[in-house]
């Protein structure tokens, strides 16, 4: 048995508890991380040149806080090493209540950083980032983090003025719970820069609002690479993120690296689409496209070896490059920064509703598009009330296609493609958020071809035994939704506000005890219910979250550090034991 001293804390009305949780952790591993917390520090910092002077004595666990009100042309720069398992801190005295303006801008470098809880708003740049995971070309941020930021309305008066939001250099970095909206002028909101290393970022949580049309190309939300890099191996994932309005341009994300995953997003009433521009190996599954009847798009493909699979699109009234799946055509020898020929991607699973254009292969043909795509797959989508002409557009004939097991409420007489499409009425009903197969539907259990590596449908579903064309296998899991703006940003998590005016710290002592990796969390008395938990890793990466009635058992993996926090609106502190499920 082990025993570490948790927090227990007043947010805003609501409790919460967070531990430390070790699987099977070492002694040596506990005493570190005990010996920074007792000996970590707090400073209170009123401007950049008081942050400056503090930081060369920065120490593993210490924690920085920006005092409360509006700072005005500061210019942040935090250099410092953390550890694992005790970041550098860098935070504010209020939540809320430290506003930064004017030209501030904040560069961090170094290794095991967290940014947390700031707020830019009504500033402007010339140049640069307003956030940037470096100091220097030669001096950039390993392994740091950036979370329950804001940044709001931060335009120059001159929409031609090109910066960056949020420019993330270096490596295994992380962007999180971080709200984005009202971007007016030239620049990406948030570009990952690649090195001669896959940089690993993680991209997850967030809220990217309205940006409105800019009339030019450079006004991406999320740029992954430039054409330049766009060969390397880039390896970030985009998650659980949800885009809502940006209408920058037609690339909402521009994908232009290799080997990056977009996965979970919610892409609601855009003016674009997850743009595979540059690069080759990238995968795009789980994500909602709901167009709400504007002009969006789904995922545009160019290049070799993309998968997108399990995907619903609905109410996209796109076409051509906005259409709901577009293969484009390529250059031949072409540039890096032109369209290469697509080559073995995979559309699989997909469920495409009402949407104007479902499908077009060969988008873009003209003299210098001239390379259709080659050896792709088009195999178990489904295609249902379309509200254009054509549910399959041909622009150009692909060379050895493969369609198979794929449905489609059309009149085969009016498709370009006869093989490998059933057509007829897939019998779909709006439950829950989606349309789904119903119980006569004759998609159930009909899906074609051996794509064993697709193990689950849109909401994790397994498709192991029911094999059905389409993102979804019928079957409804209420956890799991297209995402809404109180499901992402800033201290969603802990279901808080930027209303938090005061945080009141308690320390108490937990007892640990575990047994072959599994925990049991046991509520000590039912005064403290409601009581939610979230479970994480040190990454911050969500593992199970929920609600405790009386207790949960959680299954951990050995030699792993969790993070637990448990959430009450009553007002008692919540007191946990963490003890075996199977006792001696």
């Amino acid at each position: 048995m082990k025993q570490v001293t948790n927090r227990n804390s007043k947010v805003g009305g609501t409790y919460y508890s967070v531990y430390a949780l070790g699987g099977r952790m070492g002694i040596a591993i506990l005493a570190l991380m005990l010996s920074s917390v007792l000996t970590a520090k707090n400073y209170r910092v009123s401007s950049a040149s008081e942050l400056t002077a503090i930081s060369s004595s920065l120490l593993a666990g210490d924690t920085v806080k920006l005092s409360t009100g509006t700072w005005q042309n500061e210019k942040l720069i935090l250099k410092a090493s953390g550890t694992q398992q005790a970041n550098v801190v860098l935070t504010v005295e209020e939540i809320g209540k430290t506003i930064l303006s004017g030209t501030s801008q904040l560069k961090l470098s170094g290794e095991y950083i967290t940014v947390d809880g700031l707020r830019f708003e009504g500033g402007s740049l010339e140049s640069g980032a307003v956030i940037e995971f470096r100091k220097s070309s030669s001096d950039l941020a390993h392994n740091c983090r950036l979370t329950n930021t804001t940044i709001l309305n931060y335009n120059p008066s001159d929409k031609d003025v090109d910066y960056k939001w949020v420019s993330v250099y270096g490596t295994n970095n992380r962007v999180d719970h971080c709200h984005f909206e009202g971007k007016t002028h030239s620049g990406t909101t948030l570009v990952v820069w690649l090195g001669d290393e896959p940089n690993h970022t993680q991209i997850d949580n967030n809220y990217f609002g309205a940006r409105p049309d800019l009339g030019y190309n450079g006004g991406e939300t999320i740029r992954i690479g430039t054409s330049t890099n766009s060969m390397k191996d880039s390896r970030a994932i985009v998650e659980h993120n949800l885009f809502e309005a940006c209408d920058g341009e037609i690339e909402i994300i521009s994908n232009k690296s290799c080997f990056n995953t977009y996965r979970y997003n919610t892409f609601r009433n855009n003016n674009g689409c997850l743009t595979l521009r540059h690069g080759n190996d990238c995968e795009v599954y789980g994500n909602y496209f709901i167009g709400e009847n504007k002009a969006s798009g789904g995922v545009r493909i160019i290049g070799e070896r993309h998968k997108v699979y399990n995907n619903y699109f609905e109410h996209l009234k796109g076409d051509d490059y906005r259409s709901a799946i577009c293969i484009m055509n390529g250059v031949p020898d072409s540039p890096l920064n032109r369209y290469f020929q697509v080559k073995e991607a995979l559309v699989a699973y997909n469920t495409i509703v009402n949407c104007e254009m479902p499908i077009i292969i060969g988008a873009g043909k003209d003299s210098e598009k001239s390379l259709a795509p080659v050896d792709c797959v088009i195999a178990n989508n489904v295609v249902d009330a379309t509200s254009g002409n054509k549910n399959i557009t041909i622009e150009d004939e692909p060379a050895n296609m493969l369609w198979e097991g794929n449905f489609i409420n059309g009149d085969k007489d009016d498709e370009p493609v006869a093989t490998g499409i059933s057509f007829g009425n897939p019998l779909l009903a709006k439950v829950a958020h989606m349309w789904r197969p119903q119980t006569a539907s004759p998609i159930l259990n009909n899906a074609v071809g051996d794509y064993d590596f697709i193990t689950s449908d849109i909401e994790q579903d397994d498709r192991a035994s029911l094999k059905t064309s389409g993102c979804d296998n019928a079957t409804v899991n209420a956890d799991w939704h297209p995402l809404n703006k109180e499901d992402v940003g800033p201290y969603s998590e802990l279901k808080a506000n930027t209303s938090i005016t005061k945080i009141e710290e308690v320390n108490d002592m937990v007892e640990l005890r575990m047994y072959n990796g599994r925990y049991l969390f046991q509520l000590l008395n039912n005064k403290y219910e409601p009581v939610n938990y979230w479970v994480s890793d040190l990454s911050g990466r969500t593992l199970s979250k929920g609600k405790i009635e009386n207790e949960l058992s959680l299954l951990t993996e050995k030699d792993k550090i969790y993070v637990a926090v448990f959430i009450s609106d009553k007002k008692y502190i919540q007191q946990f034991k963490l003890i075996n499920q199977l006792r001696n």
